[in-house]
């Protein structure tokens, strides 16, 4: 199985709309020969985003979310940092790339610029398009 973990921006685009790349992406990795993880800061980064942005959409999270954990791993997201997120500007997402290494992830799913500009090795760090064309 290839382990793939789904960062925050791809999951919003998937929990909004059933149609385009990052949805199409998110149902290939919840699929054989894919493993679909997130992390619990994936969970708690959802529920402020939704509540911050689209309040009256909450709705559709919790029933995208109530379908998407019986499809996907859910991982914990270790407290001791890793050398390698020190590479991520943003302190926000260096959990996530943490959690997708003690997973032992092979590909970060983003269209977060501060992931993909930061030239981490391991995971491959990869766009919804990118991720279809494999």
């Amino acid at each position: 199985m290839i382990k793939v973990l789904i960062d925050t921006n791809i999951l919003i685009s998937a929990a909004l709309s059933s149609t385009g790349m990052p949805y199409a992406a998110y149902m290939k990795a919840v699929s054989y020969p894919y493993c679909g993880m997130i992390c619990d800061q994936n969970v708690d980064e959802l529920r402020r985003v939704f509540n911050r942005k689209f309040p009256d959409k909450l709705y559709l999270l919790d029933r995208f979310l109530a379908i998407s954990l019986t499809a996907l791993q859910l991982v914990k997201t270790p407290c001791d940092e890793v050398e390698s997120e020190k590479k991520i500007r943003d302190v926000k997402d260096r959990p996530i790339l943490r959690a997708a290494i003690t997973a032992g992830a092979d590909i970060i799913l983003t269209g977060d610029r501060d992931f993909l500009e930061a030239d981490i090795k391991r995971p491959k760090v990869i766009t919804a398009t990118e991720f279809m064309r494999i």
